[in-house]
């Protein structure tokens, strides 16, 4: 129970420390650096999303009663064993494609909203923006510590918390940096910085309920954060390092991202 407490709030504790660099950093961050941390964020999530995720959740599969089971040839000798992560994936990205639509948000650097006309402050749509992003990294570590039940071990929960956690430092810094320089203080820039990461243990918690009600779905489950995840990345994160110069340090932090979240899902799975 311990690690399980553990690993729901470190990606919150990632956050936080993240977005404390506001009491100490006076000016904005670099260009170079914030292009640079957001490509490690990136590689991070990508790596979570299929060796933490997608794996799993085909792996479950083969061994998962389903409609489409002994279909055909294919993964593991039947197409049935793709099928969760297939549907999971695809309704992971449907999900996020339906807040991304539904909600006023704006993103940070942008000048425009996105979503329907509201009325809120650049500083609210800054944080539901952020909020939206964060969503999938809390389903996501709920989803792999409710894998326990289904052979994943606390040691790859743990890593994929911890991944999210290190990624999240960069990201709190990122959100709690901009906030400031649109004008707010520093002590309620770190406060939505902080409150943008809460959504991640709630997310968590409620994977983990619904995958106790529902164990069969949990292949399911595993795929659908996984396509929330690079929802994320493909809608928000890739775009923002392409911008501007120093793209070709984000595709180095992309890297480092990658690599370390791999190592770390390989070597604590």
């Amino acid at each position: 129970m311990s690690a399980l407490i553990i690993g729901i709030l470190l990606p919150l504790v990632g956050t936080m420390l993240g977005a404390a660099f506001v009491f100490f950093m006076k000016k904005d961050i670099p260009d170079r650096l914030q292009k640079t941390l957001l490509g490690f964020a990136s590689g991070v999530m990508v790596a979570a999303s299929v060796w933490s995720l997608l794996i799993p959740s085909i792996e479950m599969g083969l061994h998962t009663p389903s409609l489409f089971r002994g279909a055909s040839p294919i993964i593991g000798g039947e197409v049935g064993g793709v099928v969760p992560a297939v549907v999971g994936f695809l309704a992971g990205i449907a999900f996020l494609l339906l807040i991304d639509e539904l909600t006023p948000h704006l993103h940070v650097g942008a000048q425009n909203a996105e979503g329907p006309k509201s009325r809120l402050s650049r500083t609210m749509m800054l944080a539901l923006a952020v909020t939206i992003h964060n969503l999938p990294e809390g389903m996501a570590v709920g989803v792999v510590f409710a894998g326990e039940s289904q052979g994943l071990s606390v040691s790859a929960a743990l890593a994929v918390s911890i991944g999210i956690a290190i990624q999240n430092i960069p990201e709190g810094a990122i959100i709690s940096m901009p906030m400031h320089a649109e004008g707010n203080s520093r002590g309620r820039s770190f406060l939505i910085g902080t409150l943008s990461g809460v959504v991640e243990p709630i997310g968590s918690v409620a994977i983990l309920l619904l995958a106790s009600t529902l164990g069969v779905a949990l292949p399911y489950l595993l795929a659908f954060a996984a396509g929330a995840m690079m929802y994320v990345v493909v809608e928000e994160l890739i775009p923002e390092t392409a911008q501007g110069r120093h793209t070709n340090l984000s595709t180095i932090g992309f890297a480092v991202g990658f690599v370390l979240m791999m190592v770390m899902d390989v070597l604590l799975g």
